[in-house]
């Protein structure tokens, strides 16, 4: 115990220390110590006695107290003397009110508390330590003054609440507590322990935390518990003192219900915790995890972190502050600058605790892969996936699983990466090398949003990072570029043209290694050959930062190019040459994300353009692709609109002037003996073809370029002068249009006679003509419809935004024109087998070969066994991948397609019809802009009488083939440019692939630029599509509400469905479009939703998204009821399933299933009567049955359905019949329906958990009934094999019964072990139920056996060992609940599919028992036992909770 005395100055009593102290007044005892020269205090007291006598000598001001003696020594002396004292226990009362008076002085009392220094004298240096403790720590180790000097350091400890440091720079509370540590021995720990919380209780924020943080090395061990339940109480009151209290605790041996207990209290404040506090909290957190509630906590952990209130709160605060003080604006900057570091510091504590502990590791990951919506990531969860990734070698696959997965699902969006490198950019620095690895590896990835998702990594680090880290970028981004993988080469192309773009200054010192990549242009497409040559353009020609060797490499390599003779060098000199004149001829530039004003152009400079520009077509003149390829790449460049206007002067003044000369001339009648047909101008628009003055010069410019290839080669290049070629007839007209736009603000006047002129054509009458025509007229004749049709899309292209009605009409009439003649064209390529079109899309690779077509079967007997078409068919060879993928991707259904060729008015006789897109590529591509015609709605124009007055006007309206006409393309182009293709490697000796020929134009727009063009659109198609429901509406009120009746005209009523299925088509690819799910692209998703919405609740004002996602919902479901065929019916379902997913609160489950059962539930027939089916039609049935089935609210309710009411229903009906309820199931259609169903089972099975003896008794019965439901449905449809025993039916009842079953003994048998004695009867019942299923799954096995079908037989060692397995694992559920007295074991007999024995077999079993009756016993019974211990085994897998042992007794 302490001395008990009244300190009469202090005013503290020691029983009570929460009255603060005054400080004290400077005392003197009885004797007044006298202070000599040399520092040592002379003190005649018991105290400066007895310190003498051991050895230790006292000084004054700086200087420190002296020791002659060791300190164990001294402690001992001391003691002795002490003990031996006359006035013994007195005498220690005296003592410590010697050390009172002394340390009264403030000097005396630090020296006191410094360590003393030893003599040093030749005597006793050998003997003193180098080190002395302190005259207050020495004395603590005596026992009997230990009480009281700590009572009287407590009592000093108040002096210094307002002055802990002195002028020393000295901390005395500090230093008292130091006294107090690592003592060897305390007298009264308790005593101590409550003084210490008394003087927490009540010490200023810094003299707690020195206290705290040192109570593990002030008290014993046994009190660890104690000071921990303490210091939680405090931590409760008082979060404030969080970091020194974690700090105590971490050190403390504390058991788990307490720690767990601490844990709990301290993450109830981590939300509100200082962020500077956060590292130590964190820290404490993940060292208090145990293995078995690791995923539990940091999943608490990391929803309670929040790292954007680091940063954006300073900021909120800074912009705050601005408008009250401009002179606290620093603040917060450097506020934010210290909440930085502490967030790096919080992840180098995640990262020493990944790095060590393999549970915390094992536990972020479990607990970020929990996390199943957008709006519960955060960016902690990004960074910590990257800490993990660069911290943990094994974890590193696990890591790019779990990141593919979240940024598939879109729960991990590029908002987090942007985030993440512009406010942590500390932390993310050093994860550099594995933010690299990952950007590469998710390049290389198939999946578009990963690519993306790498892509955007490589961005944000390059804009973050140093310069060593941007070389290390544009390293990988060259690597990329050379690696020959297409989709990797355009993702890194695109990459540096963003950073070149926005950081030009910082790219420029990295542009010899960009220069690299011309060297790998073999490889590249023109598309990436063009950014290629931008990069370096814009590198080469930068304002402030010109590159004159760049610019040197780039001229050599072009001119190189240009002088070739091989078309694929000449055509990426050309696009090369024209790119460079492009960023030279600029007016504005975009340099370091700024748009900058560029000087007009010097004369000199103008000099180096036109001569490049001669050069090039010089270099071309004589190679008319190659020329026209130099039109059209020119005319892309005029069309973007930043021409310098001298450059554009010149270039237009030779256009027009060399059009006119190549291919306008005057209408005058033409000889025709020259040509291989009459020559007739067709196509006049003129109300009198007397006014038409000119005319395309078509059919004599073929006729003489057809004769030219006849002509000796050298003398062809001999001649200086240009060849006009038509092939060079769109391009040019396109270079001209623009030009000529350019030049007059848009205004085309000045070309507008060339809409309306006719072209020099031959009679287009053909008729029944074909069959007498040579093989060379009608190729002749399809090479002249190729150049007419691509005349008409460039017209329409040129034209079509043109605001004038009188123009509009005629825009409209090339349409019907183009229509027209596709129709003719399909004919005429019928006939044409082995034709070759003329190239239309210049900037890639000649077409090898030809389309495929499927001619009569005279034309095939015909050709056979001729050596020509052997070597026709080696041109043809190479060029069928890609006419067949043309092919597949046709919209038009097949049943359809076929149907509309056999009840064409116009069909010929033995010639079947091809489908244009198969010739997609040899078409000039329609821009954007043309869909503008959508909007147009009547136009009419004047019809002029002989005297030039208006007589009548005529109503000129898009029609239903030329609106399909312009659908189609518009599919093309969503699908080819919202859907990207996995990045797949080019099969080995594999063409590339031809995708993007046709789509050259298109593929210079951003998805963002052609989603705004798509959204404008919205407003005109969905009137288009209303039409089409009101004509089916009307169609159906007719006819009774049938489409099948007599009278319904097919053509009109073919081509009405394949518009609507093409405007719906529209509508899901625009509203599928993956990058609505970015934050920037929220306002575009709107405004679309918005038109539809606006349909529905018209000028109601603005929506919120799930208001709009809901108007379009309904809007849209409005249509189901005149949908007249099932692949509209698809499109449709497959639009309001991209509309519900984007909704977060409603995803419409109920009324997809409603929607899709509507479908099912209807008779689909087409307008001649005939019921629709064909490949197309059941792959149509198979999606929307799995949409179903996906969304219905019970599947197994469902399939009890079919199965109990339709199927049969179907069984009853004739050979042609259906059921009634589904009508679509029909037995062609059965094993569809089958297949879905046994995979919906066997899915839904999957997702009962077996639960555990602990659950409730209705939950185990609500698990066992939904078992019982499931086992019923699954012996329904097993036992149909009986009647519908086709092979497709048979291997999916194989396939999907085996893993009915072995889901059942995973999920269904733990589930039965402990309901068997609350539920026998139901179990027993299920269990019959299942065995006659398993029964007739046997018998399928010898079906497949005795029929020797190998597609078969695959399942059935897999099935055998699953129904074995069940066998056994019966018994043992029997056993585990004493029942084993109920299971027998018979003898199964090999049946056929209608239970018949299969007497062939009979035989072989008695052969096969005899001949193991007859082996070695040792070797059966080695057989035997290796059986039993693969039984066991598999049987343990499926019920761990069942003992090895157990289950080897019953095998």
């Amino acid at each position: 115990m302490y001395l008990r005395r009244r300190f009469s100055k202090s005013g503290i009593r020691a029983e009570n220390l929460t009255e603060l102290p005054k400080a004290k007044k400077s005392r003197v005892s009885g004797k007044k110590s006298s202070v000599p020269q040399d520092g040592v205090m002379e003190s005649g007291g018991v105290f400066g006695q007895l310190l003498k006598t051991g050895g230790i000598t006292l000084k004054a001001g700086e200087r420190q107290n002296e020791i002659a003696v060791d300190g164990a020594i001294f402690q001992k002396k001391l003691h002795q003397a002490l003990r031996k004292h006359s006035s013994y226990p007195q005498v220690v009362e005296e003592f410590i009110t010697g050390l009172e008076s002394h340390i009264e002085n403030r000097d005396q009392f630090r020296n006191c508390l410094l360590p003393c220094v030893s003599v040093q004298n030749l005597e006793t240096s050998n003997a003193v330590h180098s080190y002395c403790e302190s005259l207050i720590k020495l004395l603590l180790g005596i026992e009997i003054l230990q009480p009281a000097i700590i009572k009287l350091l407590f009592e000093k400890i108040p002096e210094f609440f307002d002055e802990s440091v002195g002028s020393d720079g000295l901390n005395l509370p500090r230093l008292i507590v130091n006294q107090l540590k690592w003592l060897d021995r305390i007298v009264d720990s308790k005593e101590l322990l409550s003084t210490i919380m008394q003087m927490i209780s009540v010490s200023p924020p810094t003299i707690q935390h020195d206290i705290i943080t040192g109570l593990p090395e002030i008290l014993e061990d046994a009190q660890h518990s104690e000071i921990a339940r303490e210091l939680s109480s405090l931590l409760k009151v008082n979060t404030e003192l969080m970091v020194p209290i974690l700090d105590a605790l971490s050190c403390l041996n504390l058991d788990l219900e307490l720690l767990s207990e601490v844990c709990k209290s301290v993450m109830v404040t981590v939300a509100a915790v200082k962020v500077e506090d956060l590292p130590v909290v964190v820290k404490f957190i993940l060292r208090s995890i145990k293995a078995t509630n690791a995923v539990e906590v940091i999943s608490d952990l990391r929803k309670k972190l929040d790292l954007d209130s680091c940063v954006s709160l300073p900021q909120i605060q800074a912009s705050q502050s601005k408008f009250r003080n401009q002179s606290q604006a620093s603040l917060p900057a450097s506020q934010v600058s210290i909440n930085l570091d502490c967030v790096k510091l919080l992840f180098e504590v995640i990262k020493s605790a990944v790095k060590f502990q393999k549970t915390i590791l094992e536990g972020w990951i479990k607990a970020i892969e929990n996390v199943s919506s957008a709006s519960d990531h955060k960016v902690l969860d990004l960074i910590v996936l990257f800490v993990i990734y660069a911290t943990s070698s094994k974890s590193k696959k696990q890591i790019e699983r779990v990141l593919r997965s979240k940024i598939r699902l879109g729960y991990m969006r590029e908002q987090f990466l942007q985030n993440a490198f512009r406010y942590h950019s500390l932390v993310m620095r050093d994860l550099f090398p594995a933010i690299l690895s990952l950007s590469e590896i998710f390049v290389h990835s198939a999946d578009p949003c990963i690519v993306s998702f790498g892509s955007c990594m490589y961005k944000q680090a390059f804009a973050a990072f140093d310069a060593y880290c941007q070389q290390e970028i544009v390293g990988a981004l060259v690597t990329h570029a050379c690696g020959g993988n297409s989709v990797e080469v355009d993702v890194s192309l695109d990459v540096l043209t963003d950073l070149v773009s926005l950081h030009t200054s910082l790219v420029v010192p990295y542009a010899v290694f960009l220069k690299s990549i011309l060297d790998y242009m073999d490889n590249l497409s023109p598309q990436q050959i063009r950014k290629l040559f931008h990069i370096l353009s814009v590198l080469a020609f930068s304002q402030g930062h010109r590159s004159s060797h760049i610019q040197d490499d780039m001229h050599m390599v072009i001119r190189k190019q240009l002088s070739s003779t091989i078309p694929k060098y000449k055509r990426i000199g050309i696009i090369g040459a024209v790119t460079m004149v492009g960023s030279m001829a600029e007016k504005r530039s975009r340099e370091n994300g700024q748009i900058m004003e560029r000087a007009q152009l010097s004369k000199e400079q103008c000099r180096q353009i036109t001569s490049l520009l001669e050069l090039v077509c010089s270099s071309c003149g004589q190679v008319p692709q190659a020329l026209a390829l130099y039109y059209d790449e020119l005319a892309n460049l005029i069309q973007k609109g930043n021409m310098d206007l001298q450059i554009l002067d010149w270039i237009g003044s030779s256009v027009v002037k060399d059009f006119e000369t190549d291919f306008v001339t005057d209408l005058v009648p033409i000889e025709d003996s020259a040509f291989l047909f009459p020559v007739k101008a067709l196509y006049c628009l003129e109300e009198e073809e007397s006014e038409a003055t000119i005319a395309i010069n078509l059919l004599p410019l073929l006729s003489q370029s057809q004769l030219n290839k006849h002509v000796d080669e050298v003398t062809a290049k001999s001649k200086e002068k240009r060849i006009v070629s038509p092939e060079c007839l769109s391009p040019f007209f396109r270079l001209l249009r623009f030009c000529i736009s350019e030049l007059n603000n848009g205004n085309m006047e000045d070309i507008d006679a060339l809409l309306v002129c006719p072209l020099y054509l031959t009679n287009l009458e053909v008729g029944g003509k074909l069959d007498s025509l040579s093989k060379q007229e009608r190729e002749f004749l399809c090479t002249l419809l190729f150049h007419a049709l691509n005349w008409f899309r460039e017209v329409v292209n040129a034209f079509c935004q043109q605001n004038d009605a009188e123009i509009k009409g005629r825009v409209l009439a090339r349409l019907q024109n183009i229509t027209e003649l596709q129709c003719l064209l399909e004919k005429i390529l019928a006939a044409s087998p082995g034709y070759a079109p003329p190239l239309a899309n210049f900037d890639s690779d000649t077409l090898e070969g030809v389309p495929i077509i499927n001619t009569a079967g005279t034309t095939k007997k015909k050709n056979k066994g001729k050596k020509s078409l052997k070597s026709d068919s080696s041109k043809t060879s190479s060029a069928d991948n890609f006419l067949l993928e043309e092919d597949t991707e046709s919209n038009q259904p097949e049943s359809e397609a076929s149907q509309l060729e056999k009840d064409s008015p116009e069909k010929e006789s033995q010639t079947s019809l091809v489908q244009l897109q198969s010739y997609s590529a040899y078409f000039r591509e329609l821009d954007l802009e043309v869909f503008n015609i959508f909007h147009s709605g009547l136009l009419t124009r004047s019809v002029l009488d002989t005297e030039m007055h208006t007589k009548t006007r005529e109503i000129v309206q898009i029609g239903p083939a030329e609106l399909l006409f312009l659908l189609e393309d518009l599919c093309h182009k969503l699908e080819h440019i919202l859907i990207p293709t996995p990045a797949k490697r080019a099969p080995f000796l594999k063409g590339k692939g031809k995708r993007s020929v046709g789509f050259s134009h298109l593929c210079q727009r951003t998805s963002q630029e052609v989603i705004e063009c798509a959204v404008e659109l919205l407003k005109p198609l969905c009137n288009h599509m209303e039409n089409m429901h009101n004509y089916f509406q009307a169609l159906m009120a007719e006819n009774q509400g049938m489409i099948d009746r007599p009278g319904v005209n097919v053509q009109e009523h073919q081509l009405m469905s394949s518009c609507y299925q093409h405007l719906l088509q529209v509508f899901h690819l625009l509203f599928a479009w993956s990058g609505f799910s970015q934050n920037e692209n929220h306002s575009l998703l709107k405004s679309g939703l918005h038109v539809l919405a606006d349909r529905l609740k018209p000028g109601e004002g603005e929506f919120s998204l799930e208001e709009l996602l809901s108007y379009c919902f309904q809007y849209l479901l409005n249509f189901q009821d005149s949908i007249p065929n099932i692949y509209c019916a698809l499109s449709l379902t497959q639009l309001l399933l991209v509309i519900a997913e984007k909704s977060v609160v409603n995803l419409k489950h109920k009324e997809i299933a409603s929607i899709t059962k509507h479908f099912l539930c209807q008779s689909w027939m087409q307008p001649n009567g005939i019921r629709q089916k064909g490949p197309q039609f059941n792959d149509a049935l198979h999606t929307l049955f799995c949409i179903y089935m996906e969304h219905t609210d019970n599947i197994l309710k469902a399939i009890e359905d079919i199965s109990s009411i339709g199927i049969p229903e179907l069984i009853n009906s004739s050979k042609d019949g259906y059921s009634s309820t589904y009508p679509t199931l029909t037995r062609q259609t059965f094993p569809i329906f089958f297949r879905v169903m046994m995979a919906q089972l066997e899915s839904s099975v999957r997702s009962i958990s077996p639960g555990t003896p602990s659950d409730a008794k209705e939950v185990q019965l609500e698990k066992l009934l939904q078992w019982n439901m499931a086992v019923r449905d699954f012996h329904i449809l097993v036992n149909l094999v009986k009647v519908f025993d086709s092979r497709p039916v048979l291997s999916v009842c194989l396939k999907y019964g085996r893993l009915f079953v072995e889901t059942f003994l995973k999920h269904g048998m733990p589930l039965l072990d402990y309901s068997f004695k609350k539920h026998r009867d139901d179990v027993q019942s299920l269990l019959k139920t299942f065995q006659l299923s398993t029964r007739q799954l046997h018998h399928m096995c010898g079906h497949s056996k005795i029929h020797q079908d190998t597609g078969l037989t695959s399942h059935v060692p897999l099935l055998k060992k699953s129904l074995e397995l069940f066998v056994y694992r019966v018994k043992a559920m029997l056993a585990l609940n004493h029942c084993q007295e109920a299971f027998w074991l018979g003898v199964l007999k090999n049946r056929d599919l209608q239970g018949e024995e299969i007497l062939s077999q009979v035989s072989q079993e008695d052969e096969n028992v005899s001949m193991i009756a007859g082996e070695d016993p040792m070797k059966s019974q080695l057989w035997g036992r290796r059986r039993i211990e693969e039984i066991t085994k598999d049987v343990n897998a499926l019920s761990p909770t069942i003992p090895k042992s157990f289950l080897r007794g019953i095998v």
